[in-house]
This record gives C-alpha cells, structure tokens and sequence, in this order.
C-alpha cells in the first residue's frame, strides 16, 4: 500500500499537470510573455525583438494560432498576445480573445518591428521579449515551462529574476516519486473523489474536441480517414483521439486538458482510453482510473525526456493509453510493465518536428502500438531485455527511453531545425 505522502504527491502531480489550454502550447507560451510584455510596458510595443529556442521556434512555426484568423507562426503568437492577450489566464491567455481583435492582429503586424532571433540557450523551452514604446522599454522570460516567468525588467529595474535553470522541471512538483508499481496501486486504491474533478475535466474538454474534429473539416483530417477506411473499437481509439489533434493543430478555438505541458499528450492519453471504456461497458470511476492511469505512465516516461524534445511526445502519451486500456481489459502489474516495455522498443524512433497537422497521424500510430503491446503480452510474446533499449525492468527501460531523447537525439533535433528552417 501507498503511505498518505506519496498518495497526495500523486494527486499534485496529476492537478499540476492537467491543466486548461486554449491553443497548441508552445505558440501559447509565446502570447502568454508577450501579454506579460504589454502589461509591464504599459501598453502595445512600437517594436519588438524575441529571442527564441529552437525548440519553441520548431513547434510554433507551422501550427495554426487560435484567434488570429488562421495565421501561423511565432510574430502571430506574439501579436496575438500583446493585442487580445491575458497574462492573468496563463494557458487560456487568448480564451477571450474576438473576431474583433483578429482584425487588428494584422494592422498590428504591418505596424510593428518584430524581429526573431534564435540564440543559443541551455533551455530547450526558452522566450526572451523585449519592447520598446515612446522612452520606455520592457524585457520578460519564461523558460523550461510554458508559464514560468523566470524574469521581469522595466526601465533597466529587474522586478523578477529567478536563478538560472536548464531543467525542463523547475518549479514543477517531484516526479522522481513515481514508477509503475506504485502508479498502479494509487489508481486502484485512490478516493476517486481526489481525482474526479480533473480527471472528468480532461475527458469533458478532450472527448469535446476529439468530436469536433470528426465532425468538421480539420487540417489533415486523420480521424476522419481512418473511421472511413476501417471499423472496430481500436480504430475508434486511433481516430478518436487523431480528431482531436486535427482540430487542435488547426486553429480550433475549443479548450484542451494538457499533460506533460502538451494539449496532444492530454488527449492522446485520455481520449482512446474513455472510448475504449465505453466499447467495454465499464463504469464511470473504472474510466476514471484508467485515464489517470494513462496520465501518470505518460508523464513518468516524459520526467527523464524532457517538455520538448526531438523524441515525440505522443508516442509517450499513446504508450500511457495503451496501459490504460490495459488495465480496464483486466492487466496486472506484469501486463502494464510488458505493455510499456515492448510499445516502447517498436516506436521509440518517431521524431518531433514540431507541432503541425502531421502530429494527428502519430498520434494514431502510437496508440495502435500501444495497444500492440497489450495485445503481444496476452499472446505470450514479448521482447526481452537486452533487444535493443530493453532494459532488465520497466522502469530500467523507461530511464534507457529518457537519455535516447535527453541525449541521443540532441543533435537530432539541431539537424530537424535547420531543415524547417532552411539553414
């Protein structure tokens, strides 16, 4: 049994991580410090100069903002968030945001001087604005975690400065608590009660835009291809949540539950697990845990690869659906570890290059391969330790899946930026 301690760490982790998002996160955070910009400035900035990670750079360049008239890109977010922006709602700063104000998005476009700098920076999530208006100029930054203000100056006065950090979980609660064994024992010992609220939230917020992604015209439109093109309750699972995905790297207006500081990751591992749940008949508190189930195995493997990352992160959260799905079909501690183990050796290699359309087609082949793996370890067939990054256990071959994407794929992602970016 878990002691109280690490029950209530558990639950912060999940509340920490599940929270509302209003639009891909990456081009969020950018709108989120350009609204702390105007605030502290007082007012729309004449001219502008961003210094941005790659990895921020990578995944706001081709995905849709939402509420700028289908506008991409990182001068979108940042006009976005100085016109219609509000600081105080962090991930939802743009939720308010008008027709109206899309209007004036481009006026502020045309008008502004912004210039986007990519420097070197230890941070993988880093943004740097600086403005300038009349006599007055004002710099703010977040770095390692979308809404984490690490600095505040006006006037050449520093208001915030907090010591410099490389970890993408500065400020974040600690996840070394976790590992499989202890997941699954909170999930089927936990007062649903404690986890209700945000769990229900997530499939409340992700099942709604999954729907609206197959009943609309959404980018690529996976979900849509795959529910017409195959049948049964895995397709469902696939299509569902691709759908979401559709929607959401398109522009769609409708707010995300996150996980892992991604609207992807959040509905990769809840919706297909709540349909699936559904096609098994199971109860309302069964899906409830399932999901949370999912939520934690996806944020666990993502502590040692990192917020972003030249790994993809949905192949983490389809690896998290697919023990989701396990478990409601009945798997035990065994089944869960061989689901991670042998998902993980087949889709370790998907790339992240960055947040687009695309994402919807990964999202639907890393919940099928997570699905694989259940289905392998019922048949009887696993692969073993030893076979490429399998580790001796589970959590050994979660730790080997963190330093692939921590530090094998470092320069990997160096080379994909250079290619979206002509260099």
């Amino acid at each position: 049994m878990l002691n109280e301690r690490k029950r209530e760490a558990y639950c912060a982790i999940l509340a920490e991580e599940l929270r509302l998002a209003t639009g891909c996160t990456e081009p969020i955070a950018v709108a989120y410090c350009a609204a702390k910009l105007r605030e502290v400035l007082g007012g729309k900035p004449e001219k502008v100069l961003a210094e941005i990670s790659g990895n921020i750079l990578k995944n706001v360049k081709s995905v849709v903002v939402p509420n700028t008239g289908g506008r991409r890109g990182i001068e979108a977010a940042i006009a976005v968030g100085i016109v219609a922006g509000d600081a105080d709602a962090e991930l939802q700063v743009l939720a308010k945001a008008t027709e109206e104000d899309a209007k004036h998005i481009q006026e502020y476009l045309d008008t502004t001087d912004i210039t986007v700098t990519c420097p070197e920076t230890p941070c993988l999530l880093d943004i740097r604005l600086a403005g300038w208006l009349g006599g007055h100029k004002a710099v703010t930054r977040v770095a390692n975690n979308h809404t984490n203000l690490v600095y505040i100056e006006k006037d050449g006065r520093v208001l915030l400065e907090k010591p410099e950090s490389a970890s993408a979980e500065d400020n974040l609660q600690d996840k070394s608590v976790l590992n499989v064994k202890d997941i699954l024992t909170f999930i089927e010992t936990v007062d649903i009660e404690r986890i209700r609220p945000c769990i229900s939230r997530q499939l409340a917020c992700n099942g709604a835009i999954a729907a609206e992604g197959l009943r609309d015209d959404w980018g690529a439109n996976i979900g849509s291809t795959l529910l017409s093109t195959g049948s049964g309750i895995e397709t469902e699972a696939r299509a569902w949540a691709a759908a979401g995905s559709d929607a959401r790297m398109n522009g769609c207006e409708m707010p995300v539950v996150i996980c892992s500081g991604s609207g992807n990751q959040g509905i990769t591992a809840s919706v297909p697990v709540w349909r699936y749940g559904l096609f098994l008949g199971a109860d309302e508190e069964n899906i409830l845990r399932a999901v949370a189930l999912s939520d934690l195995i996806t944020i666990h493997q993502k502590t040692g690869i990192g917020r972003l990352s030249a790994y993809c992160g949905a192949v983490s959260a389809g690896v998290g659906a697919g023990c989701g799905i396990a478990w409601l079909r009945g798997a035990d501690y065994d089944g869960i570890s061989r689901t991670i183990c042998n998902a993980v050796a087949m889709i370790s290699g998907c790339i992240c290059d960055g947040a687009k359309a695309s994402c919807a087609s990964k999202i639907a082949m890393a919940v099928d391969t997570g699905i694989l793996g259940y289905n392998m370890y019922l048949g009887g067939n696993n692969f073993r330790s030893g076979d490429g990054i399998e580790g001796a256990d589970v959590e050994e071959t979660i730790r080997n899946v963190g330093v692939l994407a921590s530090k094998g794929m470092h320069e990997t992602d160096r080379v994909i930026l250079n290619i979206m970016t002509g260099r």
